[in-house]
């Protein structure tokens, strides 16, 4: 009898190509299906709530995948599959959902949480956080931040890379919120979406400082995302810093 088993799985994206398997690069999906292909004896489809660029970590991915083992219950996953893989993936929960689940249409929502220090780095931060060099002014990221909030068209987020872009689909996302804060001398940068386009959160993080480093007023940065002009949007930030945070379904 087969069983569909979901995962919440953290990982170090340092030394990733992303989650997406590859031919040629090493991926935290690949890992896992290398993982359950012992378990299993044969090769396992593991199917992500979504993608994550190279580089971007996370805390709180989904997935999920059908097992035809069945006399194991399910929390059993966590410690079995955590002796299989490398040091810089661990797989934090497992459960029986039921057949129809699937982790990337059954998703309501994703959380990110970029994370930015405005201090010097310390050696072992460099992996987890991007280096600010000023104090940014919190009122005037939020007043941005909501400019963003409900069905949002997102085409001046958008890499030209991405699929939605290629096969001329829809660009709007809706966005709960998008808001920063500090927690001590870490800003924080954190935006819950139904879904995003690529790169986007590390773009709308380098458009919103960008634009607040030079004082822009959100009126005008209204009318900037309402321009859908890629090249008036801020820097794309790297992928360091950026979590995929939290999965709610």
């Amino acid at each position: 009898m087969n069983r569909n088993i979901k995962l919440i799985i953290a990982y170090d994206g340092t030394e990733f190509h992303g989650w997406q398997r590859q031919e040629n690069g090493r991926t935290v999906q690949g890992e896992i299906e290398k993982a359950l292909e012992k378990m299993h004896g044969h090769s396992v489809n593991l199917t992500g709530s979504g993608r994550t660029d190279s580089g971007v970590h996370a805390a709180g991915q989904a997935a999920n995948f059908i097992t035809g083992i069945d006399s194991m219950e399910a929390g059993r996953f966590v410690p079995a599959l955590n002796c299989l893989l490398p040091h810089d993936v661990r797989i934090i929960e497992a459960c029986e959902v039921q057949e129809d689940f699937h982790s990337r249409f059954c998703a309501k929502s994703r959380l990110y949480r970029y994370q930015f220090l405005c201090r010097p780095l310390l050696p072992y931060e460099s992996r987890y956080f991007l280096r600010l060099f000023r104090c940014p002014s919190l009122s005037l990221l939020n007043a941005y931040g909501r400019l963003l909030s409900g069905e949002t068209d997102c085409s001046i987020f958008a890499g030209a890379g991405d699929t939605a872009v290629i096969e001329g689909k829809s660009l709007n996302r809706y966005i709960y919120r998008a808001y920063f804060y500090m927690e001590k001398d870490t800003l924080v940068f954190e935006i819950c979406a139904n879904a995003f386009l690529r790169n986007m959160v590390r773009s709308v993080a380098g458009t919103f400082l960008h634009y607040e480093e030079t004082g822009t007023p959100p009126e005008k940065l209204r009318e900037i995302i309402a321009s859908k002009e890629r090249s008036l949007a801020g820097p794309t930030l790297p992928p360091h810093g950026l979590f995929l945070w939290r999965v709610e379904f």
